[in-house]
């Protein structure tokens, strides 16, 4: 069971060939034989499990059913849960235990999924890596050396180790589609809105999205059809009628419309995985796709566009962890100026002060004009681009990053490198549109590569029965990294 897919898990409870016990009982045994290695998980949430387990048969043998009840999922540590720590990876927030529920938690509890625990993240979500967490890095399972991604690297770790068959995650400018790719696993960031952020700890407010992390484009269709839906609470979430994300599924690819970006397949793109996606794409071709060239000639842009917005709502998000209501606070102090500055001072990494300094310099009198109303107009401009892409194609694909998975520690030194890895991702949540990533290969060291799909608005249904039929031909998402073997 540790390898099925969410469907064959609810299938077989339903059968009652097995009990949402037992699988919790198998999943929470492989996250302690492997998570002191992955370093995946921050809290294992195992009494809680097992009680929501317990509950879980209880309705399975009163007739009830659903795609995920009693499947064992896990939750990044960026959303709030009642009754547990919800860290966001960050000193500030280590002894945090939210009192209410985060909406996407909410809407998995309410479909009967039972919450394993809480992957680890980069600090409050910035990083690329899973480098920046105050708890440590989360190691690749394909390769230890390696890192998984960020900023949800946790969950893709736990994903790929099979710690747990699906997870959530949480996308600002590619923090689902990137660790997907470097972890072998598939991951979707749907279209801004979707998901509403309600409870889910802000890093970016106008560029922040949950999304679902699994194996397959089968099991982000369920996890996704469960986690979407309208919550007043959030101003940012759509009123959109319940969507059945699998409902195109088998369709024909014939005549199915492919933007290729020229700026996507330029120098900077490592040959393996050019090489892979460009196979990946001869396949859509073979199935009756028909491939266009198109151009977004803003793509390069994008990058110190999201490094001025991104750090610019940064800085105003973060301005409320100042120790006094809650959070860390630091023990000496001679006032209240001294208060805030010493407990942000020790609460807060390197990589979330620069962030802040960064934000807080674009946004201060003299430079906002310069800097952050030029990257709202390039913004426009970005999504200008994608706009005009698909009036030539359907779906645009992609690498979903330049490289396979890099060494940790290789990068720290270099925020600027680190920060291009996300050159193909950070675009589509400048226009809040839908993304995804799927495994389309390995390089010669034998670590995955990522295809992205990109779609238009709304387009998430059409995205997934592409990358379901391509992943029905190939089987690079139904492998399993050697190392996590038991």
């Amino acid at each position: 069971m540790i390898d099925a897919s969410l469907a064959t898990l609810a299938a077989a409870l339903a059968a009652k060939q097995v009990s949402s016990l037992e699988l919790t009982q198998a999943f929470l045994a492989r996250i302690a034989a492997l998570n002191g290695t992955f370093n995946a998980f921050v809290t294992v949430a195992t009494e809680q499990a097992l009680a929501e387990a317990r509950a879980a048969d209880a309705r399975i043998a009163a007739g009830e059913s659903g795609p995920l009840l009693g499947v064992p999922i896990a939750h990044k540590d960026i959303f709030c849960t009642q009754g547990l720590p919800t860290t966001c990876g960050s000193k500030m927030l280590a002894n945090f235990v939210s009192p209410y529920d985060a909406h996407v938690v909410t809407q998995l509890r309410r479909a009967g999924a039972v919450m394993l625990g809480k992957c680890n993240m980069d600090e409050f979500a910035m990083g690329s890596s899973n480098e920046t967490s105050f708890f440590g890095p989360v190691r690749n399972p394909w390769r230890q050396a390696a890192v998984p991604g960020g900023s949800s690297g946790g969950s893709a770790a736990a994903v790929a180790a099979r710690m747990v068959p699906a997870a959530t995650g949480t996308d600002t400018g590619g923090s689902i589609r990137q660790p997907a790719a470097f972890s072998g696993i598939s991951g979707l960031k749907p279209t801004y809105g979707v998901c509403s952020r309600y409870g889910m700890v802000a890093f970016a407010s106008s560029l922040d999205q949950a999304g679902p992390m699994a194996r397959s484009a089968e099991d982000l269709a369920t996890l996704l059809g469960a986690m979407a839906g309208f919550d007043p609470r959030d101003s940012t979430s759509l009123e959109r009628p319940t969507e059945n994300y699998a409902r195109h599924f088998g369709q024909s690819l014939s005549g199915l419309r492919i933007g290729l970006p020229r700026e996507y397949f330029s120098e900077g793109v490592d040959p393996a995985v050019a090489s892979a996606v460009r196979e990946a794409v001869r396949w859509f071709e073979s199935q009756g796709a028909r491939t266009i060239e198109v151009t977004l000639p803003n793509t390069q842009l994008s990058v110190p566009c999201y490094y001025v917005l991104a750090p610019a709502e940064a800085s105003s998000n973060l301005s409320r962890f100042d120790g006094v209501r809650y959070g860390h606070r630091a023990r000496q102090y001679d006032d209240l100026a001294a208060m805030y500055a010493n407990s942000r001072a020790e609460g807060f990494g390197a990589e979330v002060k620069r962030r802040i300094l960064i934000g807080t310099y674009v946004l201060s009198q003299g430079y906002y004009d310069a800097y952050y109303l030029q990257a709202q107009k390039l913004r426009r401009l970005v999504a200008n681009d994608f706009a005009q892409a698909f009036t030539q194609c359907d779906l645009i694909l992609g690498p979903t990053a330049p490289s396979t998975a890099f060494d940790l520690g290789s990068k720290n030194g270099d925020p600027v490198q680190m920060y291009l890895n996300d050159i193909f991702t950070i675009a589509v949540n400048l226009a809040g549109l839908p993304g995804m990533s799927i495994p389309c290969g390995f390089d010669t060291r034998g670590l995955p590569i990522g295809l992205q799909i990109i779609g238009n608005y709304f387009a998430e249904s059409q995205m997934l029965a592409a990358a379901h039929a391509y992943q029905q031909a190939t089987d690079w998402h139904q492998r399993t990294p050697t190392e996590v073997a038991l």
